[in-house]
């Protein structure tokens, strides 16, 4: 059965704003396509901070083989480029709706919700809101071609991989490439919070963001320079993003990992989760919402021509 009930107060990560955004022409190659190389051997990732939540910690060293990651989550160009190439529906098509933040729902749209979200009535369930329609039936994401795809399931995510010839990072990788080889860290850059650095909220949830850092919501997977040495960008904020792994059970229903936090979550964490290299949650693979997106990953070529890290 498809759940949402993983996006509590705590984990609600919501809504996109337009912005202009350049599309890339579909028979070119996207300047998004980068991958980022990092060189395989024994790290430190998790957390021992006294506030860990949903299995951040305990920290503990792992082993993990080379490998290649994308640099961008991926865009709604690429994500176009998949769909035009294979004719794919998206769970969110299949199932005819998806979740939408109240504040971007057009009031047209929003007199044919009739359910919601029991605890969360600002996350509405909209009928034909997909990657397409992020809003609902009368919006577009034609000038948001730079912005991750969203709506986007684990199931989804997977044949997007499949078909890009790549896979879906494990979670030591992503946290990995978040990290840049620095162990030990609240952000990929370093401890200290910077305002210019991801695109997470400001202000009192649900009722204002004050988009300190330029973003009200969403934003292009490019906004902000990269997170940390290595070159990843928006690893933390902005969207959450699909691994393989299979999440710890809360229930019968099998749930994947998702990583990074979006743009609703704090530097806090009061009202929803903690914005930190470590954040974590789980939910079915069928789930969709205007703030799941994804990047992919692949086993490191032999060859070196890639930005080694």
């Amino acid at each position: 059965m498809r759940i949402v009930a993983i996006f509590s107060i705590f984990s609600l990560v919501v809504g996109v704003q337009l912005h202009s955004a350049i599309a890339s022409k579909d028979n070119t190659k996207s300047q998004y396509d980068k991958m980022v190389r990092f060189e395989g051997g024994t790290y430190r990732i998790g957390t021992d901070v006294k506030d860990t939540r949903d299995g951040e910690g305990p920290s503990r060293m792992v082993k993990v083989k080379s490998f290649e990651i994308d640099q961008y989550s991926v865009t709604n160009e690429q994500f176009r480029r998949f769909v035009r190439d294979t004719k794919y529906r998206t769970e969110a098509e299949t199932f005819k709706w998806s979740f939408v933040l109240d504040p971007f729902v057009s009031e047209k749209v929003k007199v044919t919700v009739t359910d919601s979200v029991e605890g969360a009535p600002w996350w509405l369930p909209v009928k034909g809101a997909y990657w397409r329609q992020p809003f609902g039936p009368g919006t577009s994401i034609k000038d948001m071609m730079n912005y991750p795809a969203i709506h986007i399931s684990w199931n989804d995510a997977t044949a997007y991989c499949k078909w890009a010839k790549k896979r879906l990072p494990t979670e030591i990788e992503w946290e990995y490439a978040a990290r840049g080889g620095v162990d030990g860290k609240i952000y990929p850059w370093g401890n200290k919070y910077e305002v210019k650095r991801m695109n997470i909220w400001q202000g009192e949830f649900p009722n204002k963001n004050t988009a300190e850092d330029g973003y009200p919501a969403v934003c292009p997977v490019d906004a902000f320079k990269p997170q940390n040495d290595k070159g990843m960008y928006n690893m933390i904020g902005n969207v959450w993003e699909w691994t393989s792994d299979t999440y710890e059970p809360r229930g019968k229903e099998k749930q994947n990992v998702l990583r990074g936090g979006s743009y609703l979550d704090t530097v806090d964490g009061v009202k929803n989760h903690i914005a930190r290299v470590t954040t974590r949650m789980g939910n079915t693979p069928d789930s969709s919402s205007d703030n799941l997106g994804f990047r992919c990953a692949r086993k490191a070529s032999k060859s070196r021509s890639k930005t080694e890290l």
